[in-house]
């Protein structure tokens, strides 16, 4: 047993110090990054991905946010006959990633899909909870030399060594993140993970230094979150809660009746549910139940309705442009070289969170 010293930094542990800009006005902020992978393939966009959740990582979420050069990484549960259908329109493959996991009937999925449309089909993401297993790296390393050509999206791990070890298996992007989203209970359930800011820092750190990416996946809970994640030098900022609750997600919109006693008023609020993909909730629909070995580290919640998912990325954006004046940087690429971070005494409260109501 031993125990690190070192103070690890969560998205509430701190705010952006703001500096002198001559940035003049939001609008002047460019957002886009271009990218160049390990594998060759380019990217230019504007680095938010969806995730691949239920409620989020939907086909017809990919379809909206693909229109403001926002990514999507699909649910694994969408069949290859959906997939090729969806993957054949040649545009779909720029800001969509197929997701899959480590097992026998993926890979075949995968190349199943891969081969009907043509080897198109330029992003995957291979997505288990836990990156650290040997079996996860041979798998990364196996599925690089079959398919030399297509972005590998790998994760989710925390620390730099294995982001290293990940990138030298064949991995061009790396999620960082075990734990710290709205809807996970791994951190409750194990007493595993890590603080989310600083898995940033350091795995961020690890992969620029071998020519890979990272994505920071999990934590956002408002838009000064997503900022922070891009100052610490995440590549990519990935969004579940954030992005639950809209139409595109296609989940059911459940209306409740509230009362207020003191003056007998009755409204109504809008909510859709939102569960973690390691939930009670996911493994009931989508694997027969939970199995008897394993306990649910994901929590099912009811998210506000909040209609279609543009005005949502409006604020979002609109909060990272305003984040880049504060500090002085005209373009996303250059937040992390000019941003300061200020450690908080106590850790902050936001007011920004959408409503929930627990399982």
């Amino acid at each position: 047993m031993r125990i690190e010293p070192d103070i690890k930094l969560d998205f509430n542990s701190v705010l952006l110090r703001p500096k002198r800009s001559v940035l003049g006005s939001r609008k002047d902020v460019e957002l886009t990054r271009e990218f160049t992978f390990k594998s060759h393939n380019k990217y230019n966009g504007i680095p938010i991905m969806a995730s691949n959740m239920d409620g989020v990582g939907t086909m017809d979420m990919a379809d909206t946010l693909a229109e403001q050069k926002v990514f999507t990484c699909l649910i694994k549960m969408y069949s290859a006959e959906q997939l090729i259908e969806f993957f054949d329109t040649p545009s779909r493959t720029e800001f969509v990633a197929m997701s899959i996991g480590i097992l026998d009937h993926d890979l075949n999925k995968f190349k199943e899909v891969y081969e009907q449309v043509d080897e198109k089909l330029k992003y995957v993401c291979i997505d288990v909870a836990n990156g650290y297993s040997e079996r996860f790296l041979d798998f990364i390393s196996n599925f690089r030399k079959k398919f030399p050509q297509v972005v590998i999206i790998a994760g989710n791990v925390v620390t730099a060594d294995q982001t290293q070890e990940l990138i030298l298996n064949g991995a061009d992007i790396v999620k960082v993140g075990i734990g710290p989203g709205s809807v996970c209970t791994t951190r409750a359930k194990t007493g595993v993970g890590y603080p989310q800011l600083s898995a940033v820092f350091e795995c961020a750190d690890a992969a620029h230094g071998l020519g890979g990416h990272i994505i920071a996946d999990g934590g956002c809970v408002c838009p000064g979150d997503v900022a922070k994640a891009f100052a610490g030098g995440a590549d990519f900022v990935m969004l579940g809660g954030m992005l639950a609750g809209h139409n595109e997600g296609g989940g059911k919109v459940i209306t409740k009746q509230y009362t207020t006693e003191e003056i007998g008023v009755t409204e109504e609020k809008q909510f859709v549910e939102f569960y973690g993909m390691s939930s009670k909730s996911a493994n009931e629909k989508h694997f027969g139940g939970l199995k008897k070995y394993r306990s649910s580290e994901g929590r099912t919640v009811l998210v506000e309705y909040k209609g279609n998912v543009e005005g949502t990325i409006q604020d979002i954006l609109g909060g990272i442009r305003s984040a880049c004046t504060y500090v002085g940087a005209n373009k996303l690429k250059q937040l992390s070289k000019c941003a300061t971070f200020i450690q908080v005494s106590n850790q902050l409260n936001t007011i920004y969170e959408s409503s929930t109501i627990g399982e």
